[in-house]
């Protein structure tokens, strides 16, 4: 499949905004099932961009504007080549060890509720890690319905596992949450979905999970749409949670209140015919 994508922010603000640095982890990278034929990155103000890697192998672009500025839009287009791998990952960066992933992280912290939760979804079958996260992502996704804007950044799996609500970023947590609790590393994915339903513009981007299951490595698992990833699936960053793997984050001086927009197109691009 070949997903074209189009990404915008703007940050609109009260006063201009002084010393602006954004952080920025949106561009996708080669591995197996995902080829990138292109992408850029623009800011509307001009500054200084460049590009490094952090320690779970994302690319990683700083910006800084060069002056004080009342907005500031960050404009994402690509397309990407994908095939179906089976919620299969191979041929990523990896920079950590894969026990790393068994580490708590604020927002993916396993509750009493979650806990207990986890243990019920192990005890219910066969317990090999591969069924078990099969039953875990169906139960995720059973229990917690998908419900966009009662949640924030800063939301954690416990506060979305007691609401019974959230939206991905939320459903990802707990299933992060409950893997690790027994004792499955698994670590946070952001990116774009290309849904089936022909519905193109979408709110915001995508967030899913990836778990190592022995034998076959890592394996995603998005619990908000209930399905192991496909070739739908952009996979841009990764992290213990979305604080890792957030596509944009910054800071600035000054500004006063903050206004954000998002645009996001992701469709399917006819692939050019070979003569």
């Amino acid at each position: 499949m070949r997903i074209r994508v189009f990404h915008e922010t703007r940050y609109t603000y009260e006063h201009p905004a002084r010393a602006l640095i954004q952080l920025l982890r949106l561009r996708p990278r080669d591995h197996d099932g995902q080829y990138v034929r292109r992408w850029r990155i623009e800011p509307s103000v001009d500054g200084r961009i460049s590009e490094r890697e952090d320690g779970f192998g994302n690319v990683v672009h700083w910006f800084t504007a060069d002056e004080p500025a009342d907005s500031l839009t960050i404009r994402v287009t690509g397309e990407v080549d994908t095939n179906e791998m089976h919620g299969i990952v191979r041929g990523t960066v990896e920079r950590l060890p894969d026990v790393f992933y068994l580490r708590d992280s604020d927002l993916a912290l396993a509750s009493e509720p979650i806990q207990g939760f986890a243990h019920a979804v192990r005890d219910s079958g066969d317990p090999a890690p591969l069924a078990t996260l099969h039953r875990l992502l169906a139960s995720v996704h059973d229990k917690v319905r998908f419900e966009p804007g009662p949640t924030s950044a800063s939301t954690t799996a416990a506060h979305s596992f007691e609401q019974e609500k959230g939206v991905c970023q939320d459903l990802t947590h707990i299933f992060i949450a409950a893997a690790r609790h027994l004792e499955i590393p698994a670590r946070y994915v952001s990116g774009y979905f290309h849904r089936a339903d022909g519905i193109v513009d979408q709110e915001a981007g995508h967030a899913w999970a990836e778990a190592l299951v022995p034998g076959l490595g890592w394996v995603g698992f998005d619990p908000a749409n209930g399905i192991a990833t496909t070739e739908a699936h952009i996979r841009v960053a990764i992290g213990l949670d979305y604080l890792g793997a957030a596509p944009i984050r910054g800071s600035r001086m000054g500004g006063g209140t903050e206004t954000l927009d998002v645009k996001l197109r992701v469709e399917q691009a006819q692939a050019a015919v070979q003569a």
